[in-house]
């Protein structure tokens, strides 16, 4: 029997996973209270097409998507009105639980990827689809289970959210093929449960929409296709008034990550240390030279490659410069 708090929560319907972009022109589908806990279905990449290893990213299946120019993906449930949020604070998105579907699917598309015209890896070309099917793990749930293939690979999910963010100000951005500091199609593994994401906020309400949901993946997501799978989301969100960021940065339980999507990647990396030196000035009262020195020095720092897929159109490459929290404390005088 469902507890009440589940009984009561707000809930986005899968039914309602329908929008292709962030738009601030959208009307919100729930409207919730700062610290409120609220559970959002999504549905996959290409919403729900693809169900059996013989549904193949073509025309006959994925026709009017396909034809869209940017083509219609990454469908995104939302958009969630904030309470409080205004333009100029920050919207903080807790990642409460993300729980997959009982399978997903690895799909090759034809023309798309690093090995769409390649000649040496002609059976990485396309079509093709493959099944991944989810068993459940010591919650219940699939939030904690394993990915079996059909090679017979199987290991553990590592369930995160693909495309996440705020409406922009103004402008209507395709799910698919945009990030910026509102968010987008960042593919960041670390969007997962126990994180908190950060937002710049742009509109009132902020406006939060995700979808996208990856079961697992792996850096880079050298393909362009994760684990792609439906879910069911369950987040809160809270407002820190009259601060902004440059970017989505993500709070860890034993780190800190300054995101950015640019190219090329040696680029991404450069401004997402400046931002992530910053950060460190700013909110820990580091000077810039002794941050300068202990992201070159300290072997706890890393830079994360989340997704660089080559033959995207204009997708950018995401990155995150990793920091440890047992090192944010100011340097001593």
């Amino acid at each position: 029997m469902l507890g009440s708090a589940q009984r009561f929560m707000q809930r986005i319907d899968r039914s309602k996973a329908k929008q292709y972009a962030f738009s601030s022109q959208a009307e919100p589908l729930l409207r919730v209270e700062e610290g409120e806990e609220f559970a959002v279905e999504t549905v996959d990449a290409l919403g729900g097409r693809i169900k059996t290893a013989k549904d193949l990213p073509v025309p006959e299946v994925l026709g009017d998507l396909l034809a869209a120019s940017p083509m219609k993906a990454n469908f995104l449930s939302g958009p969630i009105y904030v309470k409080n949020g205004r333009k100029g604070d920050i919207l903080a998105v807790d990642i409460i639980d993300i729980i997959p579907s009982d399978q997903g699917a690895h799909f090759i598309i034809t023309d798309f990827g690093p090995l769409s015209d390649s000649v040496k890896y002609s059976e990485c070309r396309g079509p093709f689809t493959s099944i991944i099917r989810h068993t459940k793990g010591p919650s219940g749930t699939t939030s904690d289970g394993k990915a079996v293939l059909p090679t017979g690979d199987t290991w553990d999910l590592k369930p995160h959210i693909g495309t996440i963010g705020v409406a922009p100000e103004w402008e209507y951005l395709a799910s698919a093929m945009n990030q910026g500091p509102y968010g987008g199609n960042l593919d960041s593994r670390d969007i997962c449960k126990g994180s908190r994401v950060y937002f710049p906020i742009f509109t009132d309400g902020a406006l939060l929409f995700l979808g996208d949901v990856h079961a697992c993946m792996g850096d880079t997501e050298f393909s362009g296709v994760a684990d792609e799978c439906s879910a069911e989301v369950r987040l809160s969100c809270r407002v820190i008034k009259k601060k902004s960021i440059p970017f989505v940065r993500v709070e860890k339980k034993n780190s800190i990550i300054q995101l950015n999507s640019f190219r090329p990647l040696e680029e991404a990396v450069k401004q997402a240390m400046l931002w992530m030196m910053d950060w460190l000035k700013e909110d820990y009262g580091r000077n810039h030279r002794d941050a300068y020195v202990v992201l070159s020095t300290c072997p706890g720092v890393r830079v994360n490659t989340y997704q660089m897929v080559l033959n995207a159109g204009k997708l950018q490459y995401t990155v995150g410069v990793e920091f440890p929290k047992e090192y944010l404390r100011a340097p001593k005088s």
